[in-house]
């Protein structure tokens, strides 16, 4: 087996536009999932998704979680929490990190915006999220998400992503394995999230 068919067989391709669509309750917006580990649990050790804000309102709560966000689309949203957050995230994927715990309320800015979302279990792992322009290579670690924002990828000089595709992985066998990233196009730009042992 091939360097690369290992790490292929642990690989998770997806497109945005595919991912399931799951309204909030509060009708403020809506969640596409990427991947939630463990499945379909409720106490997932990590979660990654998409969101689009609709309307202003109230983060749901989730305690003993540590959360990220990072602007995809629209002008973007003012975070605020009395006394410990009060943020615009307005840059385009620039990552916010913030606790679960605390009861965040988001004003829109102008209009509807998307955003991407790493969540993961205080004590358990830690997420680092970052924006990459240039080639690099991304360690697979214990779990990890690439979503191409703009331009073209070639992922291992095999695969290419576009805009709004994107590869997500978890419980990788060997942790030393990484992906190469490179970049295809002058305005290419990805994010990358990083599932990180304790």
């Amino acid at each position: 087996m091939s360097h690369f068919s290992a790490i292929h067989n642990t690989l998770e391709f997806f497109t945005v536009a595919d991912l399931a669509v799951t309204p909030w309750r509060n009708g403020g917006g809506e969640t596409r999932e990427i991947l939630s580990i463990p499945d379909q649990a409720s106490d997932f050790n990590w979660r990654a998704s998409i969101a689009t804000i609709a309307e202003d309102g109230l983060f749901s709560l989730f305690p003993g979680i540590d959360r990220s966000i990072t602007l995809l689309s629209g002008e973007g949203v003012h975070l605020f929490a009395e006394g410990k957050i009060d943020h615009a995230l307005t840059s385009i994927a620039e990552p916010f990190a913030f606790s679960g715990d605390v009861a965040v309320t988001s004003r829109l800015l102008a209009g509807t915006t998307t955003d991407f979302n790493i969540m993961t279990r205080r004590g358990t792992c830690r997420a680092v999220v970052s924006a990459k322009q240039q080639e690099f290579c991304a360690p697979l670690l214990l779990g990890g998400v690439l979503l191409v924002l703009r331009g073209e990828w070639l992922l291992q000089g095999e695969n290419g992503l576009s805009a709004q595709q994107g590869v997500v992985w978890s419980n990788s066998e060997d942790m030393t394995l990484e992906l190469l990233l490179q970049p295809q196009t002058a305005d290419a730009l990805l994010i990358w999230a990083a599932i990180l042992p304790l």
